[in-house]
């Protein structure tokens, strides 16, 4: 691991390798446009081990960087009916992409956006294997479709270090009760603190 004063600004918190294109313009474009050398971290071979399937993921997945208070998710081929009405989702009809905010690309810490994409791109594996990803009626801590994505990523943060901390927070998303958040936490292993 390089010496944290060698690490670039994008780099800082996040693992070594992990780069972030900043200045990306708004519109669509491939996620290794956005993510240069994503697909060669060791994360990337924890998710999917078959190299060419691997490759098929990362080449094919684009990203849609958006002028949007968001921060990321899968775009649904569809619109699910499950979707409220006051989250009226970007489609990808027959295509992988990943909906970011622009404010998070530009904005927040590397290693949010590391744990980010990784969780957006476990929910790609998911769906190729048949998942839906938007069960009605089903809360969002409980989807094991998000506990699977929130552990993969919490896994992964672990490896370096991150602090239980910084977990807690990254774990409490505006979207669920204090409640539900005890539970994701509860369920992944993190203190409550």
């Amino acid at each position: 691991m390089a010496p944290a004063a060698k690490r670039t600004p994008e780099e800082n918190g996040a693992p070594t390798g992990f780069h972030i294109r900043r200045d990306l313009p708004v519109g669509r474009h491939p996620l290794l446009a956005a993510f240069p050398g994503l697909d060669r971290m060791p994360a990337a071979e924890r998710l999917v081990a078959d190299p060419a399937a691997r490759t098929k993921l990362f080449d094919e997945t684009c990203v849609q960087l958006v002028d949007q208070d968001l921060w990321m998710y899968v775009a649904p081929f569809e619109t699910p009916k499950s979707a409220r009405r006051e989250w009226r989702p970007i489609t990808s009809p027959g295509s992988d992409c990943i909906v970011i905010g622009e404010k998070h690309l530009r904005e927040s810490p590397g290693l949010m956006l590391f744990m980010d994409i990784f969780h957006e791109l476990c929910h790609l594996v998911q769906r190729a294997g048949g998942a839906d990803l938007w069960p009605p009626g089903v809360s969002y801590v409980k989807r094991w479709t998000e506990v699977e994505a929130y552990r993969f990523v919490v896994e992964e943060a672990r490896r370096f270090r991150v602090s239980d901390d910084f977990l807690r927070e990254y774990l409490r998303v505006e979207w669920i009760s204090e409640d539900e958040h005890l539970e994701l936490l509860s369920e992944l292993k993190v203190p409550a603190g």
